[in-house]
């Protein structure tokens, strides 16, 4: 065990939407967590082992993505597939997973929640981060999404149909241990023949999921894009919507009396548009064409509303990997939908944390919470863009990656 003080550091507060310079933290690395934080010099009877000078660096916790699938390639629809194109197989996805870690990971993603992964792969890349086996984010799993007969993801998701299979399929998940509960409740973008406003579980199929999950502690998250998918998904109690093409007031209504937290993915559309053309599919750029502009109104609406939003990019569809792609899902969040910075980093961090349950240890700078966080020369709260630039990665207090020049941190040894 070793403790250190990180001092002269500005933090971040979301409770004051702003950085508070010359304040310190001090590391327990035993625990990974946080003893003392506060302005000025260390008041703490602890045994400071060493000192690290953070020369007035801006410092915020970890970012945090509710949406990602770590089993993807995102350049796989790059000139029609052929580039990246696989057989799928386990051997592949699992080498794809460790990859996409190590990527988020250098680029200040310390937290992620996987929301279905061929062949359950999360559950045995959460083990092997834990273990130390592997470099990359701590990892809230969900196994294999849950889609019906034919649905949205059914080509690596669990197929169920009825209220029955629903209860056995979800049981059957949580005996294997995953952590929140996928739902595939409409049609989507990346799958020819459906569309987003296409309902593929109902309501009573939803709703029995969020009574087994919930009786287990778990969250649901669900896949809706379509008005009527969003509506019914709400309605039967699932924590997080993802996606959410299609907002009205009623909507709004609905996810103020249930406490839904939206996720909102603007890059995986937004890359599509930007970057897509003769390259995706025209069947699928289509329908983000169609869907783009009422997804950004849609969750400029919600924001405003005061709805809670959870920071999530689809990670692994087309051009939306694991780097930089979540700091530039703030930067839309700002750009597109009307949010101020620190609401940005806010979406990235405590309302992440609150949205997977895990508000006790993580998502804050804070004496109890890990000490997961990135530091930058630069304020995030004056230009939301300056995230995606070079950083510093601590990862239970540990530096985990350097983006900035080391002759730049000083350190004093006790």
């Amino acid at each position: 065990m070793t403790t250190i003080n990180y001092t002269n550091a500005a933090v971040y507060n979301h409770n004051a939407q702003a950085f508070e310079t010359n304040h310190y933290i001090v590391v327990d690395t035993g625990s990974g967590k946080i003893i003392a934080t506060g302005a000025g010099f260390v008041d703490t009877d602890v045994q400071i082992d060493e000192t690290i000078d953070m020369q007035g660096k801006y410092v915020m916790p970890g970012i945090m993505n509710a949406h990602t699938h770590m089993t993807s390639v995102p350049t796989y629809w790059v000139n029609g597939g052929e580039d990246d194109e696989h057989d799928d197989s386990r051997e592949f996805n699992t080498m794809y997973a460790i990859k996409n870690m190590e990527d988020a990971i250098n680029n200040g993603i310390t937290y992620i929640r996987n929301v279905g992964a061929a062949y359950d792969i999360d559950m045995e890349i959460k083990k092997m981060q834990e273990s130390g086996m592997i470099k990359g984010p701590k990892v809230m799993t969900s196994g294999r999404a849950f889609t019906m007969t034919g649905g949205h993801g059914s080509g690596s998701g669990i197929e169920v149909d009825g209220v029955e299979a629903m209860i056995h399929g979800v049981r059957t998940a949580m005996k294997k241990g995953v952590d929140n509960i996928k739902l595939m409740v409409t049609g989507g973008v990346l799958k020819n023949g459906e569309t987003p406003d296409d309902i593929q579980f109902n309501e009573d199929e939803t709703a029995a999921a969020v009574t087994e999950a919930h009786h287990k502690g778990k969250t649901v998250a669900a896949h809706v894009q379509g008005a009527q998918g969003v509506k019914e998904a709400a309605r039967a109690g699932v924590d997080t919507v993802e996606h959410a093409f299609n907002i009205d007031d009623e909507t709004i209504e609905i996810f103020k009396e249930h406490g839904t937290v939206v996720v909102p993915t603007m890059n995986a559309m937004y890359a599509i548009y930007q970057y897509g053309e003769k390259t995706v599919p025209e069947w699928a750029r289509n329908k983000v064409i169609v869907n783009i502009k009422k997804h950004f109104a849609s969750i400029t609406k919600a924001a405003a509303a005061g709805i809670p939003i959870a920071m999530g990019t689809d990670a692994g569809t087309p051009y939306n990997g694991f780097e930089s792609e979540s700091a530039y899902e703030m930067q839309l969040y700002v750009d597109k939908a009307n949010m101020t910075p620190a609401q940005a980093i806010d979406t990235a961090t405590i309302n992440c944390a609150r949205a997977m349950h895990i508000e006790e240890e993580y998502g804050e700078i804070s004496v109890g919470k890990y000490a997961d966080f990135i530091a930058m020369t630069e304020n995030p709260c004056e230009d939301i863009a300056v995230i995606q630039g070079k950083k510093d990665v601590y990862q239970n207090g540990v530096n985990v990656h350097r983006g900035i020049p080391q002759e730049k941190i000083s350190t004093v040894t006790a």
